[in-house]
């Protein structure tokens, strides 16, 4: 009777252990596969309505690039554009925001020294990505900067997690104009530096909101960091860019939206911070990186059309 009665205590505790194993494996290889995974979270944070912090582009004609006389050839001709009306971030991304999506998603944090497979595939950055971060916290007091040494792989990661995603090329310029044509500037012809963040006066690195906002209400759009815009560089696109809505690689750029596919052709950013020369500080200036770069100067802010809220 009592090795019966040791046999069934034997039998229990085998399947407790059991249980016990099928739970903490089935863990490890969920977080394995979500490391790996080629495909971004797209998971809403539904608590906040998704125009919040966003203000409305409306819709119309502007005039994109410039014939300043020192100007690239990228930026010329000037031509007309009609965008949709949109919403954009008021504010670049901070690293408090962009820490939510990684603790959400920690297959795009960054790798544990111990766990090669954790974090962010090799492929989707440049071997910098959050340098300036400690392990997947950003610097201490800096929740409020906006986030850097960011791939463009992870700002369109980001983007599709919150529901929305990276401004084109043109809404972008158009956004920076704040409805004002011709200018260089967001607020006229000639660089303050009591209204934007650029070295040597201040740096490319403040808090959001720091520098007045331009006439539709965002800030930063020039000057703190360079953003990445959905576009692919095309240094012959306004020669033959078509009227209303113009995307550069837009059948490619839908298919890295869907699937994810790492790509090499070079990603448009605007909004040039780290150079005191006015000439690159210009809201028509057009810079250029990989999409697996990583910069200290280099954050994004996020679009979303109005059809899609």
């Amino acid at each position: 009777m009592g090795r019966l009665v040791m046999s069934k205590g034997l039998r229990n505790l085998v399947v407790v252990l059991i249980i016990i194993f099928y739970f903490c494996f089935s863990s490890c290889i969920l977080e394995i596969t979500d490391a790996n995974s080629d495909s971004p979270s797209t998971t809403l944070e539904n608590s906040e309505k998704i125009t919040e912090g966003m203000v409305l582009i409306p819709e119309g004609e502007f005039l994109m690039g410039s014939n300043h006389p020192d100007c690239s050839l990228d930026e010329q001709p000037i031509h007309s554009v009609y965008v949709d009306d949109f919403y954009i971030d008021k504010y670049e991304v901070t690293n408090s925001q962009f820490k939510k999506f990684i603790d959400a998603n920690p297959e795009w944090g960054k790798k544990k020294w111990w766990n090669p497979k954790s974090g962010i595939a090799d492929k989707y950055h440049d071997g910098e990505y959050l340098k300036n971060w400690n392990g997947n916290n950003y610097p201490e007091g800096k929740g409020k900067f906006p986030v850097v040494y960011v791939s463009w792989y992870a700002a369109v990661a980001y983007a599709n997690w919150v529901g929305k995603r990276l401004p084109t090329e043109a809404e972008w310029e158009k956004a920076a104009r704040g409805g004002l044509e011709g200018l260089d500037f967001p607020w006229g012809n000639t660089i303050n530096p009591s209204r934007a963040s650029y070295p040597p006066h201040g740096g490319t690195d403040t808090p959001i909101g720091l520098y007045p906002a331009n006439a539709y209400g965002l800030y930063d759009m020039i000057g703190n960091v360079m953003e990445w815009c959905l576009d692919a560089y095309d240094p012959e696109f306004y020669r033959k860019s078509p009227y209303r809505n113009p995307i550069a690689g837009a059948e490619e750029i839908s298919q890295v939206i869907k699937n994810f596919l790492y790509i090499k052709n070079h990603r448009v950013t605007r909004g040039v911070a780290c150079c005191p020369d006015p000439i690159h500080l210009r809201i028509a200036f057009r810079d250029y990186h990989f999409p697996v770069c990583t910069h200290a100067d280099t954050g994004f802010r996020c679009a979303i059309s109005v059809s899609t809220e």
